[in-house]
């Protein structure tokens, strides 16, 4: 096994320094063309509507890393996912002087990729559901959406303060027959 970390500083607009780190962990000798046997990538975002951007285009280039394409269907679940968490995080869960953080895992054995993002605001938590939204209004799609695309969703604590929303994506096509969604 090879594990290779890499590191990228960005500056968002007020000029603060956010620091992305990921590790990949690959098989020494990779079939052609096989993806990684594990993968991982973490970041650090200004609690921001362009943080949470910033979040969504590091998701896609973390996913292109690990052989889905910005294209695939497995990369734009997972970039929807991630935006609609990020920007709930930076919506709901702001705290001042707080970042918000990523952390993206796909396991090549099972398919899975898990998206969290952890916010310091532990007082506000999404709803036990999915709310329903109002037909005629402009925002509050995001858990429906992050629902339709997971194929679980939840929340935990996160310590020392806050609180971690996670959704799990599949990368092979699920069909919405079949599948068995929950709310954790």
């Amino acid at each position: 096994m090879t594990r290779v970390h890499h590191e990228t500083s960005v500056l968002d607009r007020q000029g603060r320094k956010a620091v992305l780190t990921g590790t990949t962990t690959h098989q020494d000798e990779p079939e052609r063309g096989a993806a990684p046997v594990a993968a991982e990538a973490r970041g650090q975002f200004a609690s921001s509507p362009r943080g949470a951007r910033l979040a969504r285009r590091h998701a896609v280039r973390w996913m292109e890393e690990w052989g889905h394409p910005p294209a695939s269907d497995a990369s734009c679940a997972v970039a929807l996912v991630v935006g609609e968490l990020a920007a709930n995080a930076v919506r709901h869960g702001r705290v001042p002087g707080h970042d918000f953080g990523l952390r993206i895992a796909l396991d090549a054995v099972t398919g899975l990729v898990r998206v969290e993002v952890a916010d310091a605001a532990a007082a506000k938590r999404p709803p036990e559901c999915a709310p329903s939204s109002c037909p005629e209004g402009e925002s509050g799609r995001g858990l429906l959406l992050v629902e339709a695309l997971a194929l679980r969703w939840g929340t935990e604590p996160r310590r020392p303060v806050g609180k971690t929303v996670w959704a799990e994506v599949s990368t092979e096509p699920v069909s919405t027959c079949t599948s068995t969604r929950t709310h954790v």
